[in-house]
């Protein structure tokens, strides 16, 4: 594990000065002393009132498509959950910075993010086995064939590959802004970090241009709930882990970020690889393997 100890500081005194070295050991961090490794939780009513949001959107959802009048239910939950997260997300930051987290209690939470992963992995399983189950077996209310009659798909070579190129690049960019944080060097981190943050939002705004352009909708069959379900949620998860990072950058920007405890920014940048694996798939059997380009 890469230390920075008193020696190393005065050998390097130049290099401080500039910037170039800004994560520190955890060790200068704030330790609690307890009988036990672990953190345990004083109560709270985040997971009663997040459980109570999901309802309220569930909730909204249902009236917003049938129309009965409780739309405002919707608004109401995801403006509650979003809160509940952020305000999820900063205990779980003022925790670590309180010296609350271990090595014992980094193992749990970075077990939990695998297990998160994991479910996330299923969830996506749903949507390709639909696809699958519809293409590979194409019915004959949607003539026999995959495509449907009468659907254009998008040419792969387009927005699809651009996008494609955007996330693989930030997933360079995000792994290498790692190996950096682990060897001291602050200032390639922060402009690594900055370009992945960047590389996450272009794509989102190009994958709203598609939406805009697209010659079918939702509402086209199986081709198009399907299409759309998939990288619709693909897109929602880009949204998601770009928020990751900007928390991890706020944290990098506060000199939170330690060159031996940095888990809130190695979990961001676990499900960011998650997000890229996921648009491979998206992209080969979607666009290029449902279009007939292979």
């Amino acid at each position: 594990m890469f230390i920075i100890n008193k020696n190393y500081i005065k050998q390097n005194k130049k290099m401080f000065k500039l910037g170039e070295i800004r994560f520190f050991s955890s060790s200068n961090k704030k330790k609690i002393r307890k009988a036990h490794p672990f953190h345990i939780l004083p109560t709270s009513p985040l997971p009663f009132i997040t459980a109570w949001s999901v309802f309220c959107m569930a909730i909204g959802a249902v009236s917003t498509f049938h129309n009965w009048g409780f739309n405002w239910a919707l608004k109401l939950g995801v403006f509650t959950l979003v809160t509940c997260l952020f305000k999820w997300a900063f205990n779980i930051f003022h925790e670590a910075d309180s010296g609350y987290h271990t090595e014992a209690v980094q193992r749990g939470l970075k077990f939990g993010f695998i297990l998160f992963i994991a479910s996330e992995v299923m969830f996506f399983v749903s949507f390709f086995w639909a696809f699958f189950h519809a293409s590979l077996a194409p019915s004959a209310f949607i003539g026999g064939v995959w495509p449907p009659v009468g659907i254009k798909c998008f040419s792969p070579l387009s927005i699809p590959l651009l996008n494609t190129l955007i996330l693989l690049t930030s997933g360079v960019t995000i792994t290498r802004c790692h190996i950096l944080i682990m060897t001291g060097n602050w200032r390639l981190s922060n402009c690594l970090m900055d370009t992945t943050i960047i590389l996450g939002i272009l794509f989102l705004l190009l994958q709203y241009s598609e939406y805009v352009v697209a010659p079918f909708s939702i509402s086209d069959g199986i081709y198009g709930s399907v299409f759309f379900l998939l990288t619709g949620f693909h897109g929602f998860h880009v949204f998601v882990g770009t928020i990751f990072l900007i928390l991890s950058k706020l944290r990098m920007y506060f000199k939170k970020i330690y060159i031996d405890d940095h888990t809130s920014f190695e979990v961001s940048s676990w499900y960011w690889h998650f997000v890229d694996v996921v648009w491979i798939f998206v992209y080969f059997f979607v666009y290029i393997w449902a279009g007939r380009y292979v």
